[in-house]
Formats: structure tokens, C-alpha cells, sequence
């Protein structure tokens, strides 16, 4: 009989998008220092379960990074 682990998951508090609370309406993609915080080293872009954004600024998010990645701003 196999034997049954019970994992206890932690209630995590929700994540709340930090622009969001900031009232930002718009990503420029030449602030670059903003656009590496939503990046890994290697210059992917996080998803939005790990940085806690909303959907309309994730898709902000992205094409921001994308169009600074065509520009060489960012990696």
C-alpha cells in the first residue's frame, strides 16, 4: 500500500500588483530600470504568479520588454 504524505500547504496573502497601487496607466519601455525588475538574469520575462501583476499590466509588461529588447535597451 503506498504510503499518502500530507502536505500542508501555507495560505499565502494575495499578491497584490505593485502597479496597481501605484496608479500607473502607462509602461514606457525606455525605463529601463523599471523593466529588469519584471526579468530574470537571463532577461525572461517573470509570469505574473511570481510578480503578482494584474493581466492588463502584464500584457503592458511585456510588450514594453519587447520592444526594448528590439532596441537593445534591455537583454
Amino acid at each position: 500500500m503506498a504510503e499518502q504524505r500530507s502536505r500542508k500547504r501555507r495560505a499565502s496573502k494575495p499578491k497584490i500588483c505593485r502597479l496597481c497601487e501605484n496608479k500607473v496607466h502607462h509602461i514606457d519601455f525606455k525605463d529601463v530600470e523599471m523593466l529588469k525588475k519584471f526579468q530574470t538574469e537571463k532577461g525572461r520575462i517573470l509570469p505574473r504568479r511570481i510578480t503578482g501583476t494584474c493581466l492588463d499590466h502584464q500584457k503592458m509588461l511585456s510588450t514594453a520588454i519587447k520592444r526594448a529588447r528590439v532596441l537593445s535597451l534591455v537583454l
